[in-house]
């Protein structure tokens, strides 16, 4: 679907498509209960993020809907002229580097899925960074 259609601000474009996160975790891709493809403000440098949703209780019954567990992955606007060179560094390296992290999730032990998680990929430069975030 275009920005467009999204209402995406014409200067905005995304730099990957679902098609492009579906491919890249495969399997894993039933593990994935949100991707959103972001609309709002500026994310500064961000350009993807990742987080684990982990079952802890988010209502006052203490209530855990099994639908809110599992990974969500947010696809954050880049300036529509970056757009490009921008995919071109995600599809080559923080694609494989999401499916890592995923898998690794999947694997993990009780404590780190009982625990929420979240990990962003930054272009800064022309420079991808990545880390886990609180």
């Amino acid at each position: 679907m275009s920005a467009r259609n999204r209402r995406l601000p014409r200067h905005r474009a995304w730099p990957l498509t679902s098609t492009d996160i579906d491919v890249c975790l495969g399997p894993y891709m039933s593990r994935v209960t949100d991707l959103r493809f972001l609309t709002g403000q500026d994310s500064g440098s961000i350009v993807l993020g990742a987080a684990w949703v982990a079952p802890e209780s988010r209502t006052y019954g203490r209530g855990v809907h099994p639908d809110s567990v599992g990974f969500s992955i947010d696809v954050h606007p880049v300036d529509a002229t970056d757009r490009a060179a921008t995919r071109d560094v995600l599809r080559a390296h923080a694609l494989p580097q999401l499916r890592a992290w995923v898998e690794q999730g999947v694997a993990a032990d009780e404590t780190w899925r009982l625990t929420g998680h979240q990990h962003y990929w930054r272009l800064v430069d022309g420079r991808l960074t990545h880390r886990d975030e609180a």
